[in-house]
Order: structure tokens, then C-alpha cells, then sequence
């Protein structure tokens, strides 16, 4: 799997699940080591980023679950009156 860019606060599903049952996890420590948070109990881990890269099944990054701006929901007849 290529390079993927993480950041701290992206959520990521990993392909088999945690014993708690949940398989989505909230990067909090980047680098080498990648801190990860498990969403179902709360268990903090430490990955190698390679070893990560093999387990990860999909990756949501933060900015992209804040939601459409207003700039986004308007639609362009509603710029042109202005």
C-alpha cells in the first residue's frame, strides 16, 4: 500500500476488529510510531507506521467530517443576485 498522509484526529477502520468488538480507531500520536485510540473501550496503542499501513482498511480524515461550508450549500443562482 502507498504512503498514506495522517494526521492526528483522523479515524481509521482497520481490517479485523479490536477484542472490544470495534474497528475504529482516532490517531492521536503521529511519526514513526503512530498513536492510535480505540473507539469502542478507549485502549491507547502504538503502531509502526508500516505495520498500521498493512492493517488499515479505509482512513476518514478530520477535515473532511466538519461537514459542506455555506459556500458550498449555496447554489449559483443564489451568488449572481448578490
Amino acid at each position: 500500500m502507498s504512503e498514506v498522509a495522517i494526521q492526528i484526529g483522523d479515524r481509521i477502520e482497520m481490517r479485523k476488529p479490536h477484542p472490544c468488538g470495534s474497528t475504529t480507531w482516532t490517531v492521536n500520536r503521529t511519526g514513526a510510531d503512530i498513536g492510535l485510540t480505540c473507539a469502542g473501550c478507549g485502549r491507547r496503542i502504538m503502531l509502526p507506521r508500516r505495520v498500521l499501513m498493512k492493517r488499515m482498511k479505509q482512513i476518514a480524515h478530520a477535515d473532511s467530517e466538519a461537514g459542506p461550508t455555506l459556500q458550498e450549500t449555496r447554489s449559483e443562482n443564489e451568488w449572481s443576485s448578490e
